[in-house]
């Protein structure tokens, strides 16, 4: 069975514009993509993780070749390869230019709709993990609607094995680069069950978000600054010049963090891309080109006005090379999940190819997991009257003051009075929303965000140094200490945080549990 919280086609995957990752050119090989991916890392990647997800990168493209996938082509009819950030030779794949995660959605969508024994379930909205009586995830608590207009109803799906794959929470943020559904439910579900989690504070930070008043925050591809786009500010200085090597096609939280500090320095509200001088722009990106002409700009000679946007959590459900989260019966996969294949920053589209070789390892292990199981008791969550209550919640108002809030306080820098005064109100939000929020998708949905939003507090408070997406003005330098994944979980005793090596391995989830501090 596959849940989806709205259609089949609405997922963080379809979104994805930039494209997929794979040493599969002439001049690249896994070794080579394995080293630009620990680069950007900053010490945290799995050595393990990172080596077989490139190296079954080739296989995964065949697959998905041989699946009907279109990508991009060159004039010789050979698949096309850009350079994005992070990657210091061209090996990222698209589709449409920058519609790569539509066409994938396409092809996997049409793969399970046509897969014998797979059904699918759109428009249900999952709630809770349920156990069995030996403590085993074996099913979950839903809300689905019965039809159009109709109230959602809690209906029970019960499953010898549950994987999570939903995506990430930039929701919880002001400014993001991802679609309204993505709220961090099955992070917030793995929490309530007692899963260990991961790396929690390094959000990532897509640099050039679409900023015009009245305008949707569409995200503009790196694959624009690979082709000769540079950042300026209003004055018309391309600022990134000194920062780093690469210069706008260094690392996103070097750009990211760059951009916010012009924009502090010039007092702006954003920077600017200018195409001007990439030859053809419009027809390289004709979405872009779209949007903005209906703005009453051109491509070829106005700068386009950007600034930053939360784009990808980098961390998530603590997970083994097979998705094994330490929950029995529990699996996890994708930008939910925390592999240790990203590090501290994710290198640009290595998301993708994560998401199909994991995904095909997940699906394995979980399968093999579930022969043999039969159908068992499930205790299943009491859910009495509540009494009659003078307060009402307005769910538009607290989704609004979370995300500024985040924004404001566990953004692209951080420090240790804002992420105390975050954690403060997120403590009370979620006391009174356990009392007052309605057994709604709504209300499920805003008591995610808040206690996702709550552990992303604590675990940046916790790491007490700057690396790769996590900075903080109080400690802005690594520290070699902190050269180990942070490690939380929350029990009745309250919320726990510990670190645990960085093995260089992959074993089971279970085995390798840290020291956790209350």
């Amino acid at each position: 069975m596959v849940l989806c919280k709205g259609a089949l086609s609405n997922t963080n995957t379809s979104w994805a514009q930039g494209g997929m990752a794979a040493a599969v050119g002439r001049e690249d090989s896994p070794e080579f993509h394995v080293g630009d991916t620990l680069e950007v890392g900053y010490g945290l990647c799995e050595s393990e993780v990172v080596e077989r997800f490139t190296r079954d990168g080739a296989a995964a493209v065949d697959w998905l070749l041989q699946s009907g996938m279109q990508f991009d082509r060159d004039p010789d009819g050979q698949v096309s390869l850009g350079r994005e950030g992070g990657h210091r030779v061209p090996r990222v794949l698209h589709s449409g230019g920058a519609a790569t995660g539509k066409e994938l959605q396409r092809v996997l969508s049409a793969r399970a709709r046509n897969q014998r024994g797979v059904d699918l379930f759109e428009h249900v909205h999952a709630v809770e993990l349920l156990r069995d009586e030996n403590g085993r995830v074996s099913g979950l608590l839903a809300l689905r609607r019965a039809g159009s207009g109709a109230s959602p109803e809690p209906v029970v799906f019960q499953a010898p094995t549950v994987v999570l794959a939903t995506g990430g929470g930039g929701q919880i943020f002001r400014e993001t680069t991802n679609p309204s559904l993505a709220t961090a439910d099955g992070i917030a579900m793995a929490i309530r069950a007692g899963a260990e989690l991961q790396d929690l504070e390094f959000v990532q930070f897509h640099p050039t978000i679409l900023y015009l008043a009245g305008a949707a925050r569409f995200l503009i591809s790196e694959i624009t600054r690979g082709a000769g786009a540079v950042l300026r500010d209003r004055s018309g200085e391309a600022f990134m010049e000194g920062m780093h090597p690469s210069r706008d096609l260094a690392p996103r939280d070097v750009v990211s963090r760059a951009i916010f500090r012009r924009m502090i320095e010039s007092q702006d509200t954003h920077v600017y891309l200018d195409l001007t001088g990439v030859e053809g722009a419009a027809g390289r990106f004709p979405g872009l080109a779209r949007i903005t002409r209906e703005f009453g700009m051109d491509l070829s000679r106005d700068p386009i006005p950007v600034r930053p946007a939360v784009h990808y959590m980098v961390g998530g459900i603590r997970v083994d090379l097979d998705g094994r989260t330490t929950v029995p019966g529990l699996w996890a996969v994708g930008e939910c999940a925390s592999t240790g294949f990203h590090g501290a920053n994710r290198l640009a589209s290595n998301s993708l190819l994560e998401g199909l070789v994991h995904g095909r390892l997940v699906g394995r292990s979980a399968a093999q997991e579930a022969i043999g199981r039969r159908p068992v008791r499930l205790a299943l969550p009491e859910r009495g009257r509540r009494p009659a209550r003078d307060a009402e919640l307005n769910l538009t108002d607290m989704t609004y003051s979370l995300k500024s809030l985040m924004w404001r306080e566990v953004g692209i820098e951080r420090e240790a009075r804002g992420l105390s005064e975050a954690a403060r109100r997120l403590e009370t939000w979620d006391g009174y929303l356990a009392r007052l929020g309605p057994f709604s998708p709504e209300g499920v949905e805003v008591v995610n965000m808040v206690q996702v939003g709550l552990v992303i507090s604590h675990a940046a408070q916790f790491r007490k140094e700057s690396r790769g997406t996590h900075y903080r003005r109080d400690f802005p330098e690594q520290d070699s200490y902190w050269r180990r994944h942070s490690v939380l979980k929350v029990d009745a005793g309250g919320l726990h945080c510990g670190v645990r090596p960085v093995s260089g391995g992959s074993q089971a989830a279970e085995s390798v549990g840290p020291e956790l501090q209350r």
